[in-house]
């Protein structure tokens, strides 16, 4: 009811009063998500007299005694009742009658909201009306949800930089970390790297073995590591030294998937890849500002693991198979989705430097797409999905609108609904 009432979702039929005077809504007002009134403001002509001020709408006329409003001074000023049942009159806390009106939705929008809701499967429930859509209005909406999802990725970027007092290089480590996980393992790369501050790993950054033995260490791996293995022993002894020296703390169950997986996302691969990319200088986190195209970034996760895992997946013998390269194409592109984007947006806009916000924005758009089920969901359906801009706001769209369906706040699903008609009683 909220939904029809802000949207104007009503049909032409003249609306009035329970009493039967006349109603025109010349503003529904603003909706209001905290207590009080559910929209503030609103400019409404009942009878010949022009009336400002709140509306207030319950399913039941009963609900608004039952929810204490008639002695609820932030009520005084509702100037419209707008319900689903008239099963009684309304009064303000001085003893006024607020006029009252009764706001149905038709049966074929509620089974349509229904439809939309309560849809399941691997497709959108709007997936057989998408061709319908004009492709610039699906383009306007598009856009709008690449820069939300990549606004929210800055957030979290410029949190981690306020966490360490202004320390971007701190903030793109951490980025990093988790970008590294690729999703079944960030939280665990994340905690990881708040574990062991880059400071720290940057006092013996010279040494390739230090930093991978503090790292594999904090993230648990080396407390069962083959026997006669030189360098897992190496590992262990540089950890328990350097754990003493920096009184590192490990944490606790950081919990690890390594099952399910393909052993080129194996944890172990990409913590290699990791120390291989502070080890010398962290050149990935200093370099990132200087970042002007696609080749520029992917020129900055050209990094090899040390040589024990050039034929490893984890610790142990080797491959019996052909190792690839430790990154395919497809994970730098997720690593420049997910870190060099966000962090040239957030500094950007920390910084009063929009032009680093653009070239985020250019970056994302010179990249290909993603393969992953959400963008293949809405590609199957008919949409156009040309750049990785596009495939992130179809992921944005994806999760935060159909997998929480929340298709009265998607555009997609605001112009579905609004095609249908509203009745109402008299």
């Amino acid at each position: 009811m909220q939904y029809v009432w802000q949207h104007r979702l009503w049909s032409a039929v003249p609306m009035t009063t329970v009493s039967g005077e006349r109603i025109d809504v010349l503003d529904p007002g603003l909706l209001n998500t905290g207590s009080g009134p559910d929209f503030f403001n609103a400019k409404i002509m009942i009878g010949s007299r022009l009336w400002a001020g709140n509306v207030e709408i319950h399913v039941r006329a009963s609900d608004w005694a039952r929810h204490g409003h008639t002695a609820d001074h932030a009520y005084d000023n509702v100037i419209l009742h707008v319900v689903g049942n008239d099963d009684s009159r309304v009064l303000r806390a001085d003893g006024s009658e607020i006029p009252q009106i009764v706001l149905r939705c038709a049966p074929d929008l509620r089974h349509h909201f229904d439809a939309l809701v309560s849809h399941f499967g691997d497709g959108p429930a709007c997936a057989d009306a998408l061709p319908s859509f004009a492709p610039l209005y699906l383009t306007d909406w598009l856009s709008a949800l690449g820069y939300e999802r990549l606004y929210r990725k800055r957030e979290h970027a410029a949190a981690l930089a306020e966490r360490f007092e202004g320390d971007w290089t701190a903030a793109i480590y951490v980025l990093l970390a988790r970008a590294l996980g690729f999703g079944t393992n960030a939280e665990p790369f994340e905690r990881l790297a708040l574990s062991l501050p880059l400071r720290t790993l940057l006092k013996h950054g010279d040494s390739a073995i230090s930093v991978e033995a503090m790292l594999f260490g904090q993230a648990g791996f080396l407390e069962a590591i083959p026997d006669n293995d030189p360098y897992c022993a190496r590992l262990n002894e540089e950890y328990t030294f350097m754990r003493a020296k920096f009184g590192l703390q490990p944490p606790r169950s950081l919990g690890w998937k390594t099952g399910r997986i393909r052993p080129l996302n194996m944890p172990h691969r990409r913590i290699a890849l990791l120390a291989a990319m502070v080890a010398g200088g962290f050149r990935a986190g200093y370099g990132i500002m200087d970042i002007t195209d696609v080749a520029s970034a992917r020129a900055l996760f050209d990094v090899a693991p040390s040589d024990y895992w050039r034929r490893r997946y984890t610790f142990g013998a080797e491959a019996a198979a052909f190792v690839p390269r430790v990154l395919s194409d497809a994970s730098v592109a997720s690593l420049i989705i997910n870190v060099v984007a966000p962090i040239l947006s957030a500094y950007g806009a920390a910084y009063g430097r929009p032009e680093l916000h653009e070239r985020a924005v250019d970056i994302l758009s010179a990249l290909p797409p993603e393969n992953n089920s959400p963008v293949r969901a809405f590609t199957e359906a008919g949409v156009r999905c040309p750049d990785a801009f596009t495939s992130q706001a179809l992921i944005e769209l994806r999760r935060s609108y159909c997998d929480t369906r929340k298709c009265l706040y998607c555009r997609i699903g605001h112009r579905l609904l609004a095609r249908k008609a509203i009745i109402r009683d008299s």
